[in-house]
């Protein structure tokens, strides 16, 4: 069976987006600054230094259970600590900031921003092709390819809403399309046995009890089961509400309330991960007892980093929102926690067959579709207000 094509990017966090040939020498990329934004010449290059393998810090940990836990061994990426352009308190800058950065400035700022007063981690809806005009300004190849695969996501959406990038925008960007197309609770989500999944996989691994919940200052840490029953208690109870709204604003009005609750927000992506995690060991089971699995899941288990969910939770999923987001594989896994179908336009993959990559590639007939834009798999946006024709 072939692997699914979406994976072409590579296995290294975020598919390390390719950067076209023919860039520019130093003299024209000289000139080239004064027609560029801020914010276009950090993504040039975020495309220039994501294109190799990452370096890892390797540390040892622990664990106690039986297959799935043996040899579970930690692999922790060293990252470049940001330039002090990066750093910036301009609005447009917090996008691409991780949350303990984010965070790290308000303690220091002396911040006690109230949920209520929480900025909204999706900005309001604007038009796609002006916001393109805005980000990619200048004639490389890159700012190039960039306004063409814009300009072809502009025939299917009008408008596009920027996602805040703290390393959950993966999650963020998918739970928010999801919560605003939603018109029923799905399946999974009417199980009885739905809220006990936290009791019931601390029962056969124990390892799990390292889990590493979102961080609150102050808060004391209580039973991690009941912790994460809480937060699953929370999606199925917001994604109940928001689906038995008729009226498309009011729905999206309590999407945007939503995601402007700094507690609730962050407590609905912990409850993804673990649902993640949970997908991924039945995965494993299945595939260790002969039963068929979709293609991703052995690219899954295939890395020295995640041969088991043990090691997926620690060196991947305790990561995310912290050192890093999602990569592709974990997109196929989000997919099949969720039971969409992500559908992502590659803007950087523009002009090939990767364009629009869909996880998985082979979905249920019966699964609803999200759509997100990324330019380099690494932070994703949110494609809006479908053109008339496309609905047609």
């Amino acid at each position: 069976m072939a692997a699914p094509r979406s994976h072409a990017a590579g296995p290294g966090r975020g598919g390390g987006a390719a950067v076209p040939p023919g860039e520019p020498g130093p003299a024209n990329a000289a000139a080239e600054q004064k027609g560029r934004s801020a914010g276009e010449r950090r993504k040039e290059c975020v495309h220039r230094g994501t294109g190799g393998p990452e370096e890892t810090n390797r540390t040892t940990s622990l664990a106690t259970d039986e297959d799935a836990s043996r040899n579970c061994e930690m692999y922790l990426p060293a990252y470049c600590s940001p330039s002090a352009m990066e750093i910036s308190l301009d609005s447009e800058e917090d996008m691409y900031r991780d949350a303990e950065e984010i965070e790290r400035e308000k303690i220091l700022l002396g911040s006690k921003t109230s949920s209520s007063e929480y900025k909204p981690s999706v900005a309001p809806e604007m038009d796609i092709m002006e916001y393109c005009r805005k980000e990619w300004r200048g004639n490389t190849p890159v700012a190039k390819r960039m306004r063409k695969g814009y300009e072809a996501v502009a025939q299917k959406f009008a408008s596009i809403r920027r996602v805040r990038g703290d390393n959950y925008c993966a999650l963020r960007a998918t739970l928010f399309q999801a919560l605003s197309q939603a018109t029923q609770l799905p399946t999974w989500l009417q199980s009885e046995d739905f809220t006990k999944l936290p009791e019931n996989l601390l029962s056969k691994y124990d390892w799990i009890k390292q889990w590493q919940l979102k961080q609150k200052l102050g808060r004391k840490m209580g039973e991690i089961s009941d912790e994460i029953k809480e937060y699953l208690m929370l999606l199925r109870k917001k994604w109940k509400y928001i689906s038995e709204i008729k009226g498309p604003i009011e729905k999206q009005e309590a999407c945007d309330k939503l995601f402007k609750n700094e507690e609730e927000e962050y407590s609905l992506y912990e409850a993804l991960k673990f649902l993640m995690l949970n997908t991924a060991i039945e995965l494993y089971n299945d595939d260790k007892n002969g039963r068929r699995v979709p293609v991703f899941s052995w690219l899954l288990f295939a890395r020295d980093t995640s041969s088991n969910p043990c090691q997926l939770m620690h060196n991947h999923l305790n990561q995310i929102g912290h050192s890093g987001g999602l990569e592709q594989v974990e997109m196929f896994l989000l997919a099949y926690a969720l039971q969409y179908t992500i559908q992502v336009y590659r803007l950087y993959k523009y002009g090939t067959d990767e364009f629009i990559t869909l996880y998985p590639n082979d979905p249920e007939e019966d699964w609803p579709v999200v759509t997100l834009i990324t330019e380099d798999d690494r932070h994703y946006n949110i494609p809006v207000r479908m053109c008339q024709e496309t609905k047609l």
